[in-house]
């Protein structure tokens, strides 16, 4: 039987045109993007226009696109750039996060970081009550992830923007007794992140419009090579233009040449660059349609297995949710067997998040909205991406009657 892949949150296979635009990078134009010499510029040139195309995608200036060799780099470099910039700050995080945000807060406390878990409610919303209750004058940001990784389920983004800036607003005076770094600064803080990697190929993730002062995004999400990340830093540009050399409201998390902008230095992935460039530009011409024609196989799908399991539930809320993601539960049916009967006909889905998949823990999102260890540990996550089609989903259904 041919293999079905039913597990896109993970990873999603290289486009062949985004496999096309890599090539001359690896072999002919291989210069490296610092050299003043044509091959260094060709390359520079490269960098330059997934930069750009990236910003535009965003809304955003390019200067304001730093690449990362991932997202959990991106992740970090904001959490530990903004502890560089304060004594003892206060983060603001949800609790269904990403590890690359909790571990990292959680690591960060050596640094006199105070990090503030937001809880969910059993859809996986945050509580917007809680998260304004927890900003004070010490805090330096709010991260909150845009789409979850393993529930799909989708926050909201704006209006968290809109109380952050509310506080911003009515706090200037009592934040400028603090002795922070940022005195200096013409930024206003808290600054709001939020983590858009599950969510840039199905939402608007333009920045203005969701009010955000940092976002991340993935290239492997979007079919796209592995190794290539990109932070959005909203910054201010030098006196008289929109030059490279802005300030920017983080601090540096590493150290060397001082390529992106000071931010992340090391010397450009520049074929994963150019393909991340070449993803990015797909996911804008094919967003509204593809978002539509997965969302079709998706409920076609949990039917299917409705049929099959009629006391099966979802995890979350079916309304505020990415259109390619199912995240469900199927009592009494242990997770792992289910996931290793199906892979051993040739059907690979997955139980959760993949950075956490060899873990014997149970998801800490599903324990974060309040399920037991039981539904946390076997739920199953089911996500579709541009190869499925009806005649896979019939045939995982078919396949999964019979793994009973």
């Amino acid at each position: 039987m041919k293999g079905i892949y039913l597990d896109y949150a993970a990873a999603t296979p290289v486009d062949r045109r985004v496999v096309e635009a890599m090539l001359p990078y690896f072999t002919k134009d291989f210069g490296n993007p610092g050299s003043l010499h044509s091959y260094g510029q060709r390359a520079s040139a490269a960098v330059f226009s997934a930069r750009q195309t990236i910003a535009s995608a965003l809304g955003a200036q390019y200067p304001e696109i730093i690449f990362t060799g991932s997202a959990t780099e991106a992740n970090n470099l904001v959490l530990r750039g903004i502890m560089r910039r304060f004594p003892k700050p206060r983060i603001i995080i949800s609790a269904i996060e990403h590890e690359s945000i909790l571990n990292a807060a959680q690591d960060l406390v050596q640094n006199l970081v105070d990090p503030v878990i937001i809880p969910v409610s059993k859809e996986g919303i945050i509580d917007l009550k809680k998260l304004k209750a927890a900003l004070n004058e010490h805090t330096a940001l709010v991260s909150v992830m845009y789409a979850n990784n393993e529930t799909g389920v989708i926050q909201p983004i704006a209006e968290i923007a809109k109380i952050v800036k509310e506080y911003r607003n009515s706090n200037i005076e009592t934040r400028k007794k603090i002795p922070f770094k940022i005195q200096d600064s013409s930024f206003e803080f808290p600054l709001f992140h939020t983590d858009a990697v599950q969510a840039f190929q199905y939402l608007d993730c333009t920045v203005d419009s969701l009010g955000v002062d940092l976002l991340t995004i993935s290239s492997q999400k979007i079919y796209g090579p592995k190794g290539v990340g990109a932070l959005y830093v909203r910054s201010n540009p030098p006196a008289g233009g929109i030059g490279v050399n802005r300030e920017y409201p983080i601090d540096a998390a590493i150290s060397g040449g001082g390529q992106e902008g000071g931010l992340r230095s090391g010397t450009e992935n520049v074929p994963g660059i150019v393909g991340f460039d070449k993803a990015v530009e797909l996911v804008e011409t094919m967003r509204e349609k593809e978002s539509q024609r997965v969302c079709e196989l998706r409920d076609y799908a949990w039917q299917g297995i409705k049929k099959i399991f009629p006391n099966a539930q979802t995890n979350g809320s079916l309304k505020d949710r990415l259109p390619n993601n199912l995240n469900f539960y199927i009592p009494k049916m242990l997770g792992e067997k289910m996931l290793v009967a199906l892979d051993l006909k040739g059907i690979a889905i997955s139980s959760g998040s993949a950075c956490s998949a060899r873990s014997i823990d149970p998801s800490h999102v599903l324990l974060a909205m309040g399920f037991k260890n039981d539904r946390a540990k076997n739920s199953l996550r089911l996500t579709l991406g541009r190869p499925t089609t009806k005649i896979e989903i019939d045939a995982f259904l078919k396949t999964l009657t019979g793994v009973l």
